[in-house]
């Protein structure tokens, strides 16, 4: 069977470590879930594993000639590849029931992969997933690293993360320019937020996007804050935590009232 040729516009490079292929499917916890997604099958390194276990299991796919592939070297999937862009999903819609996402995601649209996950937190309770290792790194750091963003902070308002392992380029065809990591996000007991959830997103953008002030500069283009006290003011934004950003979103809350 022809191999499918990895495409620069798709972000394709395809996994060929199949020892590491069966450690990220095993990876998955898969507790109190209805259904395993994986995004972006390829040549199925990934889906031969997951066959092997006994998941209700569904492809998302956008390259045809992968498509193709997949159905030729596992006919028994063929009604479950859904040949679309993951971003254009609407997963309520297309999957019943809570899921799991699972992939060697394509790295150019791996950040939106996981906004998109944000967006649909109370059905999609975990993701285990391939990444270019900077993007890792910062879905996973603690506050105080140079790493930790606004990606970190939103992520970990709503899942557990872990790093779990890191790949040098040559276990992918083609080989990538950077290193990768594969990390494991599982749905906490966060169904709200104890704040306004809009203008915590608001504050944590606004913060993070000045990075190199103090929260007390970043926020006056929130608005006058002149008698506006908190003990965050002093401090930059990646010294906060979640919660230290809930309440200082409460703070500001009530300042303005």
């Amino acid at each position: 069977m022809k191999n499918v040729k990895a495409k620069k516009h798709f972000g394709q490079h395809f996994l060929t470590d199949r020892v590491i292929a069966s450690k990220i499917v095993d990876f998955l916890k898969v507790t109190d879930i209805d259904h395993v997604v994986e995004l972006g099958p390829g040549m199925g390194v990934l889906t031969e594993f997951l066959l092997q276990k006994d998941y209700n299991c569904s492809f998302v796919e956008i390259d045809s000639e992968s498509v193709e592939y997949l159905c030729n070297k596992f006919p028994e999937i063929r009604e479950r590849i859904i040949f679309k862009d993951f971003l254009k999903v609407d997963i309520s819609e297309e999957f019943k029931g809570t899921i799991a996402l699972i992939g060697n995601f394509p790295y150019n649209i791996s950040s939106q992969i996981l906004f998109k996950m944000l967006d649909y937190r109370d059905k999609v309770l975990e993701l285990v997933g391939m990444f270019q290792k900077e993007v890792a790194d910062r879905v996973t750091s603690k506050p105080g690293s140079r790493v930790y963003g606004i990606v970190s902070v939103f992520v970990q308002a709503y899942y557990h993360t872990e790093n779990l392992i890191t790949l040098g380029p040559e276990s992918f065809s083609p080989p990538p320019k950077v290193n990768s990591a594969v990390i494991r996000l599982v749905r906490n007991s966060v169904k709200k937020l104890d704040c306004n959830e809009k203008q915590f997103t608001q504050i944590v953008k606004l913060t993070f996007n000045q990075r190199r002030k103090m929260i007390r500069n970043s926020l006056r283009s929130f608005g006058n804050i002149d008698g506006f006290d908190s003990e965050f003011l002093t401090m930059r934004p990646e010294q906060l935590g979640v919660d230290d950003f809930v309440k200082l979103t409460n703070q500001l809350e009530e300042f303005f009232k």
